[in-house]
């Protein structure tokens, strides 16, 4: 019979036996007033750390401090380590890594696709502007313009402005004369002398107007043959060579196609006051300001000098065709210099002296001078054409008493 026995317990070995203490050195007690852990509230101050470090012993670049600075902000965490700087690799501390993080190329996908859309831009405005360039008859200047003067939107322009005009005159209880009025009958004489050498005759259905209005002189022809007269002209254009002048000037707009050149200047004009519109809203100026001050600045270096321009050629048109049908161009002179002398009594009486560059149309004084220029040519004109039979009874009257051939009786 065999008896089991209780194993020993094993006790692990004593630290005092197995580390010796050293010579002359006794293990001192805790003291019971130190504490085992320092207390919660003391505060821990981290060792500071720098943002980074130099892989070589050259001090550092003043470029490459830049370039740290703008790229070390956009991290999260500037001391974060990811894997790479735990395996000893730190992007910051890479020259070569710096600069080519500073590098750009010279010519990006934006910038290639901004210069090709500028550069498509320009050729195609400038084959549009010289596909649309035209020549004026009689006068053989070259203008840009794209309407063709029987196309359907400048005739639904010129049917807008004849409508609204009348619906003006009738809103100020402006009276349009009978057709039985001696000055309507004035107008339409005039009007069958100069159609014939307008070139517009034949396809052309004219309206004329006649308003009553003493005080305001003036005159315009819109385009479809609507002609407007204010009575208050004839008081200037006592003769129908003078009444042929301010017409035939008005005939020679159409005869130009001046409203249709107008309107193709708006295009630009628009195009360009939209550009610095923008331009001033990038720089800080605003887009109203610098939409009022763009439309000053192109009306006093565009609009104002082509539209003298228009009008400088319309007076030369008007005066070869008044001398064509057999009308006298020496009235015209007479008629501009009246003008002159109506335009400096309404400045006398407190009206307001508009300078020529800042005005639509030339000064009469230079009118006169251009007209002196021409009167040459004009006379030229009138001695080719057969103004014998054409010439009306109220000018061979006039000439038969300049000769002193008529006399006078009285009743």
């Amino acid at each position: 019979m065999f008896l089991l026995r209780r194993p020993p317990r094993l006790r692990p070995p004593s630290l005092s036996r197995i580390l010796p203490h050293l010579p002359h050195q006794k293990p001192t007690p805790r003291s019971p007033s130190r504490p085992l852990f320092p207390p919660l509230t003391q505060t821990h101050t981290p060792i500071p750390r720098p943002r980074w470090y130099s892989s070589t012993n050259k001090p550092p670049n003043p470029e490459d401090e830049e370039i740290r600075q703008r790229i070390i902000p956009h991290s999260r965490n500037p001391y974060a380590q990811d894997s790479r700087s735990r395996f000893g690799y730190t992007p910051y501390n890479n020259e070569h890594y710096i600069r080519l993080q500073a590098a750009r190329p010279l010519e990006g996908p934006s910038k290639i696709t901004t210069s090709a859309v500028i550069l498509i831009a320009t050729t195609a405005g400038l084959l549009f502007y010289f596909a649309n360039l035209e020549t004026v008859p009689v006068s053989n200047r070259t203008r840009f313009n794209i309407y063709d003067p029987n196309s359907p939107t400048l005739q639904s322009v010129a049917e807008m402005s004849y409508k609204r005009l009348l619906i003006e005159l009738q809103e100020q209880g402006a009276r349009i004369l009978p057709e039985w009025d001696p000055r309507t009958i004035r107008v339409q004489r005039v009007m069958e002398r100069l159609i014939p050498f307008s070139g517009m005759g034949a396809d052309q259905d004219w309206e004329i107007f006649v308003i009553d209005a003493p005080n305001q002189a003036n005159a315009f022809v819109l385009p479809g043959g609507k002609v407007f007269v204010f009575s208050g002209i004839m008081n200037l254009a006592r003769s129908d060579s003078a009444l042929a002048t301010v017409l035939g000037h008005e005939i020679a707009h159409n005869v130009a196609g001046h409203f249709g050149e107008r309107l193709s200047q708006d295009i630009g004009k628009n195009i360009l006051l939209f550009s610095l519109m923008l331009l001033g809203g990038v720089i800080g100026l605003g887009p109203l300001i610098a939409g009022w001050f763009g439309t000053s600045l192109i009306d006093i270096t565009f609009g104002n000098p082509m539209s003298r321009l228009q009008e400088t050629e319309a007076d030369y048109i008007g005066l070869m065709m008044m001398s064509e049908a057999c009308f006298d161009p020496r009235e015209a002179i007479g008629f501009w210099g009246a003008m002159d002398v109506m335009g400096r009594r309404e400045v006398a009486r407190g009206g307001v002296d508009v300078p020529e560059w800042a005005s639509t149309h030339p000064s009469n004084a230079n009118r006169v001078k251009k007209i002196q220029e021409w009167l040459p040519e004009a006379m030229r004109k009138r001695e080719e054409s057969d103004c014998s039979t054409t010439m009306s009874t109220a000018d061979a009257f006039r000439r038969a008493l300049e000769r002193g051939g008529v006399a006078i009786m009285g009743w």
